[in-house]
């Protein structure tokens, strides 16, 4: 059933993926981004660096998204009682539902994107 799922969720997302990696290959390192299409392993995505990268993973039963990216290291949100870390990696882990909509695979692409643009010393300029 995941297979199958994977497989509709990958004729979806897929354009997405390859439409970010083209806007993107210009703003990061060399040899990025890369588009992972591993369908028989269970899995697709694209890593920007890294240290940011998109997963749509399946465990056999389900599907799962694994959002990777970095602590900022000047992020002044921390406090005596919570402190953060900086520059330490952050995985997101969630399952997804049975039926994924579009506009929740794009806002997953959108937000590993704006932890891309969003990151401290970004020397390209990344929207206008």
């Amino acid at each position: 059933m995941s297979v199958e799922q994977l497989n509709e969720v990958r004729d979806r997302l897929l354009p997405m993926l390859r439409y970010a990696a083209e806007e993107y290959s210009h703003r990061v390192p060399a040899g990025y981004p890369v588009v992972v299409d591993q369908i028989e392993q269970g899995q697709i995505g694209i890593e920007l660096d890294a240290s940011h990268a998109l997963y749509i993973v399946s465990d056999g039963a389900d599907l799962f998204a694994t959002l990777s990216s970095r602590a900022s290291r000047d992020d002044a949100r921390s406090s005596a009682s919570r402190p953060k870390f900086s520059g330490a990696p952050v995985n997101d882990w969630r399952p997804l539902g049975a039926a994924v909509d579009q506009q929740s695979l794009r806002n997953l692409l959108a937000e590993l994107l704006t932890a891309w643009n969003t990151q401290p010393n970004v020397i390209f300029i990344t929207d206008t």
